[in-house]
């Protein structure tokens, strides 16, 4: 019980630190101005008999120092703020916390997992089928697809019909009286657009004529 301590004098004032080497945590009281040391409390566990909480209080502790030699003893320490005993707290238990994953890394090294692994390649000759759904255009998209062509007036320029002949030039040089595609860059004009009209039928006196004509 810290209430039987001589609080009001104590016996030694200081700075308290709190260091580690591997898995050991010490508890080193040291002078707050030279920085010389007091007394060292090495500390393998927490909770621990190296540390104990007093029963009445929670900013003492009684800690059990040891000078290097074998000699020990046990002495009561306490902190004037609440925090910087909760700090104290804090830190042993941080340490002593990364020593048992540590040591659960160091296990897991040495004996690893003899049961199957999970295999997810593909086997010779192996095969999936993905299912891709709702990937139709929205209605309204633009897509790839070119614009169609358009003429004078927003007239649209159909492909020429099939077996069409294409143009030529005479051995003369002269062009020929077909009308042939116009060239990319022509301006478009109203003869260009013209289709070949029909051949008006012949009238009966025209088709008897020959007839008329012809001897017997």
């Amino acid at each position: 019980r810290a209430a039987e301590w001589q609080l009001d004098q104590p016996a030694w004032s200081g700075r308290l630190r709190i260091t580690a080497k591997g898995k050991v945590a010490f508890i080193k009281l040291e002078d707050k101005t030279s920085g010389e040391l007091f007394a060292q409390a090495p500390v393998e566990q927490f909770p621990g008999i190296a540390v104990e909480s007093v029963t009445d209080s929670s900013r003492y502790f009684v800690i059990r120092i040891e000078d290097g030699n074998g000699r020990r003893a046990f002495i009561g320490v306490g902190f004037v703020d609440r925090g910087d005993a909760f700090d104290f707290n804090v830190a042993l238990q941080d340490h002593f916390k990364w020593v048992r994953q540590q040591s659960e890394l160091a296990r897991q090294a040495e004996n690893p997992e003899q049961g199957p692994k999970l295999d997810l390649g593909f086997k010779e000759g192996q095969t999936i089928k993905l299912n891709i759904v709702n990937m139709k255009k929205k209605e309204g998209a633009t897509g790839n697809t070119r614009p169609r062509p358009t003429g004078l007036g927003g007239l649209s320029l159909l492909p020429p019909p099939p077996g069409g002949k294409s143009a030529s030039v005479c051995p003369s040089g002269e062009r020929p009286s077909s009308v042939s595609a116009p060239l990319p860059g022509t301006p478009i004009t109203d003869a260009l657009l013209a289709w070949p009209q029909p051949a008006a039928a012949p009238t009966a006196t025209d088709v008897w004529g020959d007839f008329a004509k012809a001897s017997g």
